[in-house]
């Protein structure tokens, strides 16, 4: 039986393949991959007859993938292979008018797999929904409705029905109160602190834990980096590179 099952690639000749996460493909499926793209052609596991194939290839990643072609990560010669256009998708919390629609879509989704009724989102629950800056995108979105609708069945959904990151419960409630994001007074205390014991390295230290920190947050993207810091991509990259998060040459 080994070699008589078609895969994905051969199942979509003809058609449109989508690969999620191409970013984090491992380098020796990279080159495979790679191979199927420029030979246009698979060959089933088991045997060895090349079969033609004729696709669309559709990618996405989270990454910034000529970072990862940097950090040899990411093979450069299949970049250039997929990279003929690309879409940039801004996270959820700045797409707000796209949350509501993807709830209710969420909405009839599980509720026709769970066969229940489809309930009623209360406007506390809607506010909360809106309020939230979804960290996760519309994976956590998708997460959380479907909880919601595990915990209400087809009772009216109601803030405590939403389970959100813990992590950034306390950032949620502070925002609701009106409350700054980051108050000013705990990062000058937290700077007072540092200025109590004092170092050769110390305003090195501040930069490299800001850039480690924002890098990280906007998903190890360079250009949405450089937008929540205000400044430009160029001087981004000099100050990853000054920091040791990107190949280059470092200022003396």
């Amino acid at each position: 039986q080994v070699g008589r099952r078609g895969g994905w690639f051969e199942e979509a000749d003809g058609g449109t393949l989508f690969l999620d996460e191409i970013g984090d493909l491992p380098l020796p499926l990279q080159v495979k991959l790679l191979r199927v793209l420029q030979e246009q052609e698979v060959v089933r596991v088991g045997s060895r007859k090349p079969i033609k194939i004729n696709i669309r290839l559709v990618t996405a990643t989270n990454i910034d993938l000529e970072q990862a072609v940097e950090a040899g990560n990411f093979r450069l010669d299949l970049f250039y292979r997929i990279n003929v256009a690309q879409v940039q998708v801004l996270p959820l919390r700045e797409r707000p008018l796209d949350i509501l629609p993807l709830v209710e879509h969420f909405r009839r989704l599980y509720s026709a797999k769970l066969k229940i009724a489809e309930p009623m989102l209360s406007e506390s629950a809607t506010q909360a929904l809106l309020d939230y800056p979804w960290p996760g995108n519309i994976r956590e979105l998708e997460n959380v409705v479907h909880l919601a609708l595990l915990v209400a069945g087809d009772k009216p959904i109601m803030p405590s029905h939403l389970k959100f990151s813990a992590g950034l419960s306390a950032l949620h409630a502070s925002a609701n109160s009106g409350a700054p994001r980051i108050p000013q007074e705990v990062m000058r205390e937290q700077l007072l602190r540092l200025f109590e014991v004092p170092g050769d390295t110390l305003l090195h230290d501040i930069e490299d834990l800001i850039v480690r920190e924002a890098f990280a947050f906007c998903g190890f993207n360079q250009l949405r980096t450089a937008d929540l810091l205000g400044i430009t991509r160029n001087a981004m990259r000099t100050l990853l590179v000054n920091h040791g998060m990107l190949k280059g040459r470092a200022k003396p």
